[in-house]
């Protein structure tokens, strides 16, 4: 099955492609960005790390039917790659994401994880998603909880900026069908 295009009210969602290495090399290499990611993203981040990642990782996992990523695009600028979404078929850790700072703060990370938790239920259908996050990554908790997710557990995991408290939040399908108001589903 082959990545589709999403979109929300404010932006296009376009499954990754090597063509994005040099707009995701541009705007990923900050600190903001990588601190709260896990561990296995090299940092300082190397010149060829967004290549390395899309041609080694990304676009192999997608071809496997394991992984799914998709670049985030305002509506009005196409061309223009602002963060990423990805959904990843791991225990305790199937949803991640990034977004420029610039772009921060006006929800649009929210619709990008509401139309990628509809395509984990509605296409792919699986039972539950889990996603773990840094405790102090605040912002990222709140888009879980405005997408209905309770914290279900705590650990510590390797991040970029160290080893750090950690929370997995969970929504099952189940949950996600009644908060749709589609409890038939």
């Amino acid at each position: 099955m082959s990545v589709p295009d999403l979109a929300t009210p404010r932006l296009l969602l376009r499954p990754l492609a090597l063509a994005d290495a040099p707009a995701i090399q541009h705007a990923f290499a900050r600190w903001e960005i990588v601190r709260f990611l896990a561990d296995r993203v090299p940092w300082p981040y190397p010149e060829d790390g967004a290549l390395a990642f899309l041609r080694d990782a990304a676009l192999p996992a997608m071809a496997q039917g394991r992984e799914w990523h998709w670049s985030l695009r305002p509506r009005q600028e196409p061309g223009r790659l602002i963060g990423v979404i990805s959904l990843m078929d791991d225990p305790d850790n199937n949803r991640g994401f990034w977004i420029v700072p610039e772009w921060q703060g006006r929800g649009l990370m929210t619709e990008a994880a509401e139309a990628v938790t509809a395509y984990w239920f509605d296409v792919l259908g699986k039972p539950r998603l889990r996603v773990p996050k840094a405790a102090a990554n605040i912002a990222s908790s709140r888009i879980s909880a405005r997408g209905g997710m309770r914290m279900v557990a705590t650990e510590e995991r390797g991040y970029v900026s160290g080893r750090l408290p950690s929370e997995i939040w969970e929504i099952t399908r189940a949950e996600w069908l009644a908060r749709r108001g589609d409890a038939a589903g």
